[in-house]
């Protein structure tokens, strides 16, 4: 795709802005352990599988797919209370990943904006946003249940930008997906579970955010 230059930037959430990916999975494993070693191993792969998918869509296909069972709302809520609990203390105390609060306040000095679409549910999302005191980095703040594909779409409408113009940074497959979906530029956060994938489908990628403001500016 040839590329004007990237005038605006979506950034997906755990692992792309907080080292907090882990945080979850660990989360996932915790809230299944009552079923066995092997009702855990297969949540947890399908869970690695579909990072930054919402945890509800993980909660149902695990009921149906895993324990044979129908999920009630009932039941997917209180396991997405749960998992809040689990995870959200942990989650606001996780490092950044490196470079990303410095690219952050690069890119926000060049008056790109900036915004997250998340698989974490949005109000969870926007209290760890603030919480984090990022919240005058993003000019918006997406979770779902929105899809990320129609946040991306939406976004190039409102902007009134091209697909190429607009950049989206994510670690998971959904994120490579969404943005091939909409048709936006995308760059990987490398990390060891999806290398070789980024390598055979010759994603750019990165170890993490520390060069990112060139790269943009390369782009």
């Amino acid at each position: 795709m040839t590329s004007a230059r990237i005038r605006a930037v979506v950034f997906d959430f755990d692992g792309v802005i907080l080292e907090s990916a882990d945080v979850k999975t660990d989360a996932f494993v915790e809230l299944y352990a009552e079923h066995g070693a092997e009702v855990v191993g297969r949540v947890r792969a399908h869970h690695l599988a579909n990072v930054g998918i919402s945890r509800f869509k993980k909660f149902a296909w695990i009921a149906e797919h895993v324990l044979g069972r129908a999920l009630t709302e009932d039941d997917s809520a209180a396991l997405g209370q749960r998992f809040s609990d689990l995870v959200l203390a942990k989650v606001l105390a996780a490092p950044f990943v490196p470079g990303a609060d410095a690219a952050l306040d690069a890119l926000g000095a060049l008056g790109l904006p900036m915004f997250v679409a998340s698989g974490t549910p949005h109000d969870e999302l926007q209290l760890i946003v603030e919480r984090r005191g990022l919240g005058s980095a993003f000019r918006e703040v997406h979770g779902a249940p929105r899809e990320k594909p129609e946040i991306l779409r939406d976004l190039l409408a409102r902007l009134g930008l091209a697909p190429d113009q607009l950049l989206f940074i994510g670690d998971g497959m959904s994120d490579y997906k969404a943005a091939r979906a909409a048709g936006t530029e995308f760059l990987a956060r490398d990390t060891p579970p999806l290398q070789a994938e980024w390598v055979r489908l010759e994603v750019r990628r990165e170890p993490d955010l520390v060069r990112l403001p060139e790269v943009i500016a390369a782009w």
